[in-house]
């Protein structure tokens, strides 16, 4: 169940910013947004045969986690440049209770380099999609909630960034309510 549909960018290339608490989020997203977005995937993923063909297939770059991966930057700025979707899991992984808990920096700061729009997204009941009740399977009804368009940073100084992440947190989790 898609709510919001209005306050996505219908042409221009944003940069989607969202709490992750499944593997399955990035289908998901792409298929309710009805934009292709490309996500970033951590590298471990791309080592996988198959794994690694679909989800490239389907758009997905490499990014070590831990570190400034400066290839991955390079691979988004590029993608946005050429009017590509970009989405970023705030957190940079999964989260047992589905909220934003530690957000990082790059979904600002890709923002500010290539001032493109940040597109808050809020995925209800991801993380606790599949439920077993004497093993069988029950699927939770996943809603997601798209909020209004965000600027970019002002400035790429810690501060500018912080406050713009700060506020994509917020923001986020206040949809999760």
């Amino acid at each position: 169940h898609l709510i919001g549909r209005e306050n996505i960018p219908k042409e221009a290339s944003f940069i989607m910013v969202s709490n992750h608490g499944s593997l399955l989020d990035p289908p998901f997203l792409g298929h309710a947004l009805g934009r292709n977005i490309s996500f970033m995937a951590k590298a471990e993923l791309f080592k996988i045969p198959i794994l690694s063909f679909v989800i490239s297939a389907c758009g997905a770059y490499p990014v070590k986690r831990g570190i400034a991966d400066k290839n991955t930057i390079k691979m988004a700025c590029d993608k946005l440049s050429k009017n590509n979707s970009i989405g970023i899991f705030i957190d940079g992984t999964r989260q047992k209770n589905g909220f934003v808990n530690k957000p990082k920096k790059g979904a600002a700061l890709l923002a500010f380099k290539n001032q493109k729009l940040l597109l808050p997204v809020a995925i209800i009941n991801s993380h606790r999609l599949v439920r077993f009740k004497f093993f069988v399977p029950f699927f939770t009804k996943i809603i997601i909630k798209v909020g209004k368009p965000i600027q970019p940073p002002k400035s790429a100084t810690k501060d500018d960034l912080n406050l713009v992440t700060n506020y994509l947190k917020e923001n986020i989790n206040s949809m999760l309510l």
